[in-house]
């Protein structure tokens, strides 16, 4: 006789809600179930921080029996990074937070919307501290393991989530993209990943739409990355970018009809650099798919990717918010802070940016302007989608991005290698999507990211679905492999 938690396992999060909704389970009991897989899964894996499972089981007891919830009672989990929780802990995957115990003192309004959704929270994902590399292997928590081969990243910086996702732990999860942080780690763990565009999810109270950071999920259907957007679009008091007003429910997107579109493709790096052989041939074998679905499709791709410039700005950028991040830190822990709070390359990079003048990183904002329009030109030429790998080799050896004394930057040149496709497009502030379309020989999943024009998150809703029933991925269930 099978458990509820062995039943409700690989459920996404729209059929656990239904259960409920259909009287088949409590919330408590799914809760229960969740916990339960938690527990047997997570030492595998190391997909967790914090888990406040009583707290979790009061909400999940007490929850009204309300129909505007479309996820009321289902089981989730934040990524382990800003999205603070009243009266619960965050890191930041950092140590000195961690180890004050540092509890949130107020809840943010996408945390709020989560709650409002229905959805249970009992804990957190593992995240890098800051998230500033595309692998989640924090000194404050030890590395996170794709669940496909446990001897290989979950990437990140969202690969707490997305492990805890791709091993049926939960649904879905909260995740974060600042330079590719949703779509690297849903390319390393076989799941739908969106980067949202800029100012489509609220960044209220404390954080700004106009930096590169967006929020949003990684999920295991399309349907339910879209129906989780319908629960939390939208701007909050004093945002300053917002993406423009969707014309129906992002929902009513997955399944609807497709029109022909115009899709270009990239199958190199756009700079300097190696690729792996199975990156390639998965772009190419989702570009004769598109063909054969009526689409569009030819060697095409927006020539601005291939500015060398754009490289060393984004530096900046990602260095003076390491820098930002390094002061905040300070702050919630109510004294100074020197090097042995921080991890050597984050720590690096906010000293080079202390020693950053104002004018130069004012200078880098303005390239960053003049590359996003150059960039999105090509969008603005009559292309409807851009076809490329998520990231640029399999999915890396736990430890590859280990610090290095003798060479403190180390983590951001072997970040520099494995991801070349995208955080233009943080840059750009485009909706991006990583499906899970490709896979090794042994089974190991090769994401491919789809981009659209700015706000058009409708295109890629209706496409991503359109290729989950051509390419379908959700029978593929990860052997969980030992170390």
């Amino acid at each position: 006789m099978t458990s509820i938690a062995d039943e409700t396992q690989w459920l996404d999060a729209t059929d656990q809600a239904r259960l409920i909704r259909d009287g088949q389970v409590t919330p408590l009991e799914l809760l229960n179930a969740t916990l339960e897989r938690a527990d047997k899964l997570n030492p595998a894996i190391n997909a967790l921080t914090y888990r406040w499972d009583d707290d979790a089981r009061k909400v999940a007891a007490s929850l009204p029996n309300d129909s505007t919830m479309p996820f009321r009672g289902v089981p989730f989990i934040l990524k382990d990074l800003n999205a603070t929780l009243k009266d619960q802990p965050i890191s930041n995957g950092n140590m000195a937070l961690k180890n004050a115990n540092h509890i949130s003192t107020y809840t943010t309004e996408h945390v709020k919307r989560f709650i409002r959704a229905g959805l249970v929270i009992f804990g957190r994902g593992n995240s890098p501290e800051f998230g500033s590399v595309p692998t989640t292997e924090p000194e404050a928590w030890g590395a996170t393991r794709t669940p496909w081969d446990t001897s290989r990243i979950s990437g990140g910086s969202s690969g707490g989530s997305s492990a805890a996702v791709a091993a049926g732990i939960v649904p879905a999860a909260h995740a974060t993209d600042g330079g590719g942080s949703i779509r690297i780690p849903a390319a390393c763990c076989g799941l739908v990943g969106l980067k949202v565009s800029q100012g489509r999810i609220t960044a209220s109270p404390m954080r700004d739409e106009t930096n590169l950071g967006v929020e949003h999920v990684v999920t295991r259907t399309v349907r339910d990355c879209a129906a989780l957007l319908d629960a939390t679009h939208g701007p909050g008091v004093g945002d300053r970018v917002i993406a423009p007003t969707p014309s129906r429910t992002f929902l009513s997107e997955v399944g609807a009809p497709v029109e022909k579109l115009r899709i270009g493709f990239l199958d190199h790096r756009p700079l300097a650099g190696d690729i792996d052989h199975e990156c390639v041939e998965g772009v190419h074998i989702v570009a004769k798919q598109l063909e054969q679905l009526g689409h569009i499709v030819d060697a095409s791709w927006p020539t601005a990717l291939e500015d060398a410039s754009f490289p060393p700005r984004f530096t900046a950028i990602w260095g003076t918010n390491m820098s930002v991040a390094c002061e905040t830190t300070a702050a919630l822990l109510g004294r100074e802070v020197t090097s042995e709070d921080f991890e050597l390359v984050n720590w690096t990079m906010a000293q080079y940016a202390k020693n950053t003048s104002a004018t130069t990183y004012a200078s880098a904002i303005l390239a960053t302007s003049h590359y996003r329009r150059a960039v999105a030109q090509w969008w603005a030429d009559g292309w409807d989608i851009l076809v490329t790998p998520t990231v640029s080799r399999v999915p890396l050896k736990v430890g590859q991005f280990a610090k290095d004394p003798k060479d403190p930057m180390k983590p951001m040149k072997v970040a520099g290698d494995f991801v070349a496709f995208t955080a233009a497009f943080n840059t750009s502030g485009q909706p991006a999507i990583s499906l899970p379309l490709h896979w090794t020989p042994e089974g190991v999943p090769i994401g491919i990211q789809l981009v659209a024009a700015y706000g058009r998150e409708d295109i890629l809703l209706r496409l991503a679905a359109q290729l989950e029933v051509a390419m379908p991925w959700a029978h593929r269930r990860p052997a969980m492999k030992a170390l």
